[in-house]
């Protein structure tokens, strides 16, 4: 385990933005992570957890408090089975599953952080969400001072949310477990509208699973969404905000506001969300109002690649970026009197 004080945790996130810890502990067991949780909530010392940094706005002032970083490693792969330690980073386990010949996971590709976080977020891209294969989490209960197994029910994952989410101060992920499927080096069936063009494929068909992992990578990449030190449009958290999900009656204002503004025939994109519910897009939402591609003047700017994506182009701070997106929002509030909601986690700031 190793102890830093006053560390600096910009070189922690994907955004390279945020001020020092108070302290810093880099924990590679699980031992060494419950130890170091126990410490905190024993002394009453804030803690704030960090995995690959690829989630998180941390305040220009820092944290005071004790900044745990995760860094425990270990691929367990039995059959169809697959168990990652919460520090593994998380594309190079899509990697390992799609050379092992499981599917599942292929499509999430190039997702930046660590595989303990995936469960936190559900994260989710070109139609595939980790709550379609996670069986079980392992995590410590801060409340209970116990290790403890949780079933995907248990979990209670959502778009983009998970119980983790919802009490963020109560679990601490160790341990992932995955169920693949052996579909004789086929992926899983292609669901992305725009994964399957790039594929050659119609929605629902299966393809090699290399295939639909390389061609994931490189739709990320041509949106500034795979990590690259030399591209600044790669200095995000990946899309900042989520897309929304309207009830029958707020998708029915939306799209009369969309039709006021931008013609009769004008039509917002729209896709079933369960429950009477539709979700739309965000970055769809962004442009419209006028935020495109590359705008801002200052050090942090939306990407020139994709307009869900708010950057750091060098030399930014927090509260620039924070700038940004306050600005972002309030536009398509008002524009079509929508509110987005940031998905990064915020650390000694808000929108």
């Amino acid at each position: 385990m190793q102890v830093l004080h006053d560390a600096p945790l910009a070189p922690l996130t994907t955004f390279r933005l945020g001020g020092p810890a108070q302290r810093l502990v880099t924990a590679s067991t699980d031992a060494e992570v419950i130890a170091a949780v126990r410490e905190a909530d024993h002394s009453g010392t804030p803690l704030l957890i960090i995995g690959g940094g690829s989630n998180l706005v941390i305040g220009d002032d820092g944290f005071d408090g004790t900044a745990l970083r995760i860094a425990t490693r270990g691929v367990g792969l039995s059959g169809t089975t697959l168990e990652l330690a919460a520090g593994e980073v998380w594309t190079d386990a899509v990697a390992r599953a799609v050379e092992a010949g499981l599917a599942g996971v292929e499509c999430l590709a190039g997702i930046p952080g660590s595989a303990g976080a995936t469960p936190i977020q559900n994260v989710g891209a070109y139609g595939q969400e980790v709550s379609s294969t996670i069986t079980e989490v392992i995590a410590y209960d801060r409340r209970s001072g116990e290790t403890v197994t949780l079933t995907n029910g248990e979990c209670a994952f959502a778009y983009r949310h998970s119980l983790f989410k919802s009490d963020p101060e109560r679990y601490v992920v160790l341990r992932v477990r995955f169920e693949l499927e052996d579909a004789g080096g086929l992926s899983a069936p292609v669901k992305y509208a725009e994964a399957a063009r790039a594929l050659g494929v119609e929605p629902g068909d299966r393809v090699p699973l290399a295939d639909a992992r390389e061609t994931v990578l490189k739709l990320r990449a041509g949106k500034g969404m795979v990590l690259d030190p030399e591209d600044h449009d790669t200095w995000s958290a990946g899309s900042f905000f989520t897309n929304p999900i309207l009830t029958e009656e707020q998708f029915a204002a939306f799209r009369a506001c969309v039709r006021e503004r931008l013609g009769a025939g004008a039509e917002p994109p729209a896709y079933p969300a369960g429950e009477g519910r539709t979700k739309t897009s965000a970055a769809w939402l962004i442009d419209k109002a006028g935020f495109t591609k590359g705008y801002g003047t200052g050090p942090a700017r939306i990407s020139t690649k994709h307009t869900l994506a708010l950057t750091n182009r060098g030399g930014a701070g927090t509260e620039d970026l924070l700038a940004l997106a306050r600005e972002v929002v309030a536009g398509v509030r008002e524009a079509f009197g929508i509110t987005l909601v940031n998905e990064p986690v915020t650390v000694g700031v808000s929108l």
